[in-house]
């Protein structure tokens, strides 16, 4: 099967949590990658994501990063809460 991989980078206003984890992340811009694989038979090209992961700083050690596999949907909701947090601020 072909696979690609698609990157973008998300940006946090505030503190933030993903469903999962029970670490708070500081504010600040992340690497998402999402890996796809296309899907065979069909008449016409598409693709199904396989796997999400985020770039999130690693306390350990200063500056370390781990890469982490989320849910799609926890990243839609944290990214929508953040806004939500900016659109109450004055």
């Amino acid at each position: 099967m072909t696979e690609r991989l698609n990157k973008t980078s998300v940006t946090f206003a505030h503190p933030f949590t993903l469903g999962g984890v029970e670490e708070m992340f500081p504010p600040g811009t992340y690497a998402v990658e999402m890996t796809e694989e296309q899907l065979d038979g069909l008449t016409l090209v598409a693709y199904r994501r396989t796997q999400t992961t985020i770039e999130l700083p690693s306390g350990r050690l200063l500056n370390a990063r781990q890469l982490m596999e989320i849910d799609p949907a926890d990243l839609d909701a944290a990214l929508a809460a953040d806004a939500e947090k900016r659109s109450v601020q004055p």
